[in-house]
């Protein structure tokens, strides 16, 4: 045996082991949220944080402050700079975020879109409940609540992201289908509570026989019962729907303020989210679209569903 050949491939072996491990260490991955802080959002970056907590994984997590665009493009530019394998995003504006983006995808930097889409951009992957499926069951649900000439209240997202376009857009499409002589009086949000409060007291006031207030999110449920509250609503008199399976939408339920929530698989979307940006940095082929599921909570199942989901850890009301 040739011995100074044998230790020569030993050599060559153990470099390009070493060489492996090095590039495994040096997958970078930036989570950019989008500066909400409200629960739902909690438990997406929560999933999106034990992601990226896999062995010979940098990960960066970053919030745009106060979910403003601006600061999100100055992130998206800056870990540009930084030479990121992927970028994993939940984007503030689905359209003003494009340019960055385009921007990172040319630097050949993989981009994963997180709950919200992005306009513009052919991205790698988009990772989240399909919004339209699960508000057209969350319509449909209305509909068989209330009879023709009722009034229902809707309590929009921003319309400037494609999960309030989206969310808006199935459950007009859902409600129409199974109850079309419905009166709806949409109140226009930017995903802000205070704001949903302030609208659906002022929608109450002009519409008090109003039968069904839907929420495209938790958030703007919460707001709708602080509206019922101030207008001497009891709880039940007026029914809510909600959307997200927050642990403050299903706290509602279980104290018999919101009557339906068409819920998220909230923790996956972050955690799938990022584990699909991984993915893709190391080269692995990833699908341009997954959705995540959701699930139509009711008060004969929420206490399942909270087990099943793990927000039942999260929720006050047991």
């Amino acid at each position: 045996m040739n011995m100074t050949r044998t230790i020569g491939r030993m050599a060559v072996t153990l470099a390009t082991a070493g060489l492996m491990a090095a590039a495994m260490a040096e997958t970078t991955v930036a989570y950019i949220t989008n500066g909400n802080t409200n629960e739902g959002w909690t438990l997406i970056n929560g999933g999106a944080k034990k992601a990226g907590e896999k062995e010979g994984i940098k990960f960066i997590q970053l919030a745009a402050e106060q979910g403003e665009l601006s600061k999100q493009l100055a992130i998206v530019e800056d870990m540009i700079t930084r030479k990121v394998d992927a970028i994993a995003i939940a984007p503030v504006d689905s359209a003003g975020i494009a340019p960055a983006i385009n921007k990172a995808l040319a630097a050949g930097i993989k981009v994963v879109a997180v709950d919200t889409g992005i306009s513009g951009a052919d991205i790698t992957s988009y990772v989240a409940t399909d919004n339209i499926k699960a508000a057209m069951v969350q319509g449909e649900w209305v509909a068989s609540q209330v009879k023709d000439g009722d009034t229902v209240i809707y309590v929009t997202g921003d319309q400037g992201q494609s999960t309030g376009q989206e969310r808006r857009k199935g459950f007009l499409d859902g409600l129409n289908a199974k109850r079309k002589n419905v009166k709806v009086v949409e109140v226009p949000t930017r995903w802000d509570q205070t704001q949903a409060q302030n609208g659906v007291e002022t929608a109450l006031r002009a519409n008090p026989g109003a039968k069904v207030i839907a929420c495209a999110w938790d958030g703007g449920a919460l707001g709708a019962k602080a509206a019922m509250l101030s207008s001497g609503k009891r709880k039940g008199s007026i029914k809510i729907a909600g959307f997200d399976g927050s642990p403050g939408g299903l706290d509602m339920m279980k104290q018999g303020w919101q009557q339906a929530n068409a819920a998220q698989m909230l923790a996956r979307i972050g955690q799938i989210g990022v584990e699909t940006a991984i993915a893709a940095a190391q080269g692995k082929k990833v699908d341009a679209r997954i959705d995540t599921g959701s699930f139509l909570v009711l008060p004969s199942n929420v206490d399942q569903f909270a087990k099943d989901s793990g927000v039942a850890q999260f929720m006050r009301v047991k």
